[in-house]
């Protein structure tokens, strides 16, 4: 049995039969020549545009159910693809068509005393479980980074983005015939039933690598929780900005309305600000956050600067409202702000606004994030913003992969060792 011809009601023989068949891709991809790679993505790109009307289609569909539903305007945002969005996904994959090709990379290299030539060379993790919530445009990303790295891919999209997921996942099959790759070097689970996640999770060691959680924190929770694998992911994004003294009050403006606003249901959206207590202009911040449509909670300074602040409770702090909210706070400088961050925080994302380059440093010496930026915004947390081309998620782990995950993320190394007849005494 394989997986297109599976029992869809029988899902651990169906999952079985997708596990097998990606290992089998992976150790084809693991010997792909770039170009032919390179290939696949472009043509895949090629079929995301040439397919827009049916994408649009597929996800018109979603969104309206999404909508029927009572999904927040957050999450049905998540799920939105326009044209914009979807020319973005075909720009996303010719980008990582562009990048350097990771697999057979020698990240270092040195002879021994007794002649041994060693090299550390970087090779594909294998077969990749990716299970994601609302994002269609997830779909093409982690295709396209899991192939130019040289990984086999299954993908588990929400129920929610179903149809644009299956749809978006055509023009990346179309991609990899035209290259004469496998189509199971990227598979989609061809139902929304949750106990093909359970299977992923705990029912196919034999087959997935490492599984990526991308959505919310029941999702990224339950994946912990169950996965018999190691996992890569974040919990959640609860990203600060803070505002040191010395900051220039427009520039601070402008990046907490754009670290807060630009997009509120993204996980690099900034959930509280943190204003030092010795800048004077903390009341114009709060005041445009709050004439842009933007909830304030606040603490009793920050509700004496403006009456429309509300108060803040001790949830507030390490909440991820992915909505138009924010927390705010007076802190006394950035010793102050670290610290709150390190209480609160979930190690994603922090900013800090400042002149005094010294204060700057301090922050960004001290503050334990994946990601950590100097007078610029947390929406600035992405992959592709990085020159990494997408990525599948953020990683707060501390361990293999921090921060986007892109192509070189989704690889390992093994030791290549060259001698002339050596032996161990």
């Amino acid at each position: 049995m394989n997986a297109a011809t599976a029992d869809i009601s029988d899902i651990p023989g169906l999952m079985d039969a997708i596990g097998r068949q990606a290992v089998a891709a992976a150790s084809v991809l693991a010997q792909t020549s770039t170009s032919a790679k390179n290939a696949a993505l472009i043509a895949a790109a090629k079929a995301i545009r040439e397919h827009c009307a049916m994408i649009l289609a597929a996800n018109a569909e979603d969104v309206q159910d999404a909508k029927d539903r009572g999904l927040s305007s957050a999450l049905v945002d998540r799920l939105l693809l326009d044209e914009e969005r979807v020319e973005a996904m075909s720009r996303g994959i010719e980008d990582i068509d562009a990048l350097a090709d990771p697999i057979g990379t020698v990240i270092a290299e040195w002879t021994r005393p007794n002649g041994l030539r060693i090299q550390r060379v970087r090779v594909p993790l294998g077969v990749v479980g990716i299970i994601y919530e609302s994002r269609p445009n997830v779909t093409a990303d982690a295709g396209a980074l899991c192939l130019k790295s040289g990984n086999a891919v299954i993908l588990r999209g929400g129920s929610e983005s179903s149809r644009s997921s299956r749809a978006i996942h055509a023009s990346l099959i179309a991609g990899l015939r035209s290259a004469g790759l496998p189509d199971s070097a990227i598979q989609i689970v061809p139902t929304t039933d949750r106990a093909a996640v359970g299977h992923m999770l705990a029912g196919m060691t034999d087959y997935i690598d490492v599984v990526v959680p991308r959505g919310g924190r029941s999702l990224v929770e339950r994946v912990q929780r169950e996965a018999r694998v190691p996992v890569i992911g974040h919990l959640e994004g609860n990203c600060h900005v803070y505002v040191d003294g010395s900051a220039d009050t427009k520039m601070a403006t402008e990046i907490v309305l754009n670290a807060k606003l630009r997009r509120t249901g993204i996980c690099g959206a900034a959930e509280t600000v943190l204003i030092d207590r010795r800048f004077e202009r903390a009341g114009d911040v709060v005041k445009a956050l709050l004439d842009a449509g933007c909830a304030v909670r606040g603490d009793d300074t920050l509700q004496s600067l403006d009456a429309r602040v509300t108060p803040a409770a001790e949830s507030d702090w390490s909440t991820e409202y992915l909505d138009a909210i924010i927390a705010a706070k007076i802190v006394n400088g950035v010793d102050e702000a670290t610290a709150h961050i390190a209480k609160y925080g979930s190690a994603h994302t922090e900013s800090i606004v400042a002149q005094d380059q010294q204060a700057a440093d301090r922050f960004l010496s001290r503050v334990d994030s994946a990601i950590v930026l100097h007078n610029a915004s947390t929406q600035f947390a992405d992959g592709g913003e990085f020159g990494m081309g997408a990525e599948i998620g953020i990683s707060t782990d501390k361990f293999h992969a921090r921060g986007p995950v892109g192509v070189e993320q989704l690889t390992s190394y093994k030791y290549v060792v060259r001698g002339a007849g050596q032996t161990r005494s």
